[in-house]
């Protein structure tokens, strides 16, 4: 049945669907539309169809970038987010110093990126490392190297300390446990359930919401990744730590705004894509994860 009270919801909603295509639709089909064109940002565009397009896919650095893109996002959901939530578990059952090592884990999330990543530069530096001084020192100094300059390390190393930073995650995941009740859980225990697999079949289930949830932000994470790597290699070496941020940046740099759109514009579809897809294979047929949705 059609409601009564349209005008009012409409006027009522006015205001929020305004600030919704002035700050989110029209700079979006802007983006879109001047990766269509070749522009400087300041002079008059030139349109020249999905040439930006063409381009960008025959460049091997671009190839090289997206998989690197797809490969951060698969790894912030598929690996950041289990530890997150195996460390949420572990907190929720508050053993001895719960709160001192909820906060410990957190802790890095307040710390600037810029911070993180120059202390992580300084644990990888080839000569004065603590990472190779380690090595060194326990009798494995044929495995010490340059981790940020060799092609083979150079991305694992950039990936390695991001990955570890759960505490945001851990922090949304372990909320949703504390609201899980006792009762379940005393109940499985009389039945004769050990804790393992209390948590498989009780917590999992319970929490799959969430952690769809929180997966979709950890791929959305992954797909616009940009700061660390920017900071720490620049790309490099040889490209292989590049991203699609990276390349978007030089772009911009170079004055060429409808390259720079086109990645964007990639991007974004790229990033939509692959939530869809794992949100469609998680929450199919399964009521509670319509929460989440």
């Amino acid at each position: 049945m059609r409601n009564k009270n349209w005008k009012q919801i409409l006027l009522f909603l006015l205001p929020v669907l305004t600030l919704f295509v002035v700050y989110f639709v029209y700079p979006l089909g802007f983006v879109f539309v001047t990766s269509l064109t070749k522009w400087n940002g300041i002079g008059s565009m030139e349109f020249i169809g999905l040439d930006n397009y063409i381009d960008l896919f025959g460049d091997a650095t671009f190839r090289l970038s997206l998989r690197n893109n797809i490969l951060w996002a698969l790894i912030r959901a598929f690996i950041h987010i289990p530890m997150a939530a195996g460390m949420a578990m572990i907190l929720a059952r508050k053993p001895l110093g719960w709160k001192t090592t909820r906060t410990i884990i957190f802790l890095p999330n307040v710390i600037s990126q810029v911070a993180l990543a120059m202390m992580w530069l300084a644990i990888y530096n080839a000569e004065f490392g603590i990472l190779n001084s380690l090595l060194e020192g326990i009798g494995l100094s044929h495995l010490a190297q340059n981790w940020l300059g060799n092609t083979t390390t150079a991305l694992p190393a950039v990936i390695v300390q991001q990955v570890f930073y759960i505490g945001y995650f851990m922090i949304v995941i372990l909320a949703s446990r504390m609201g899980i009740s006792d009762t379940y859980y005393e109940a499985a225990e009389i039945d004769g359930a050990n804790i393992l697999q209390q948590e498989l079949h009780i917590t999992i289930p319970m929490l799959r919401g969430i952690l769809i949830t929180t997966m979709t932000l950890a791929l959305a994470y992954g797909m616009r990744h940009f700061e660390s790597t920017y900071l720490m290699t620049n790309g490099g070496p040889a490209h292989s730590t590049s991203v699609l941020g990276i390349l978007l940046f030089r772009d911009m740099g170079a004055l060429k705004y409808g390259e720079a759109n086109a990645i964007g514009s990639i991007l974004i579809i790229f990033g939509g894509v692959t939530i869809a897809i794992i949100r469609w294979l998680f929450s199919r047929n399964d009521s509670a994860s319509d929460a989440a949705q």
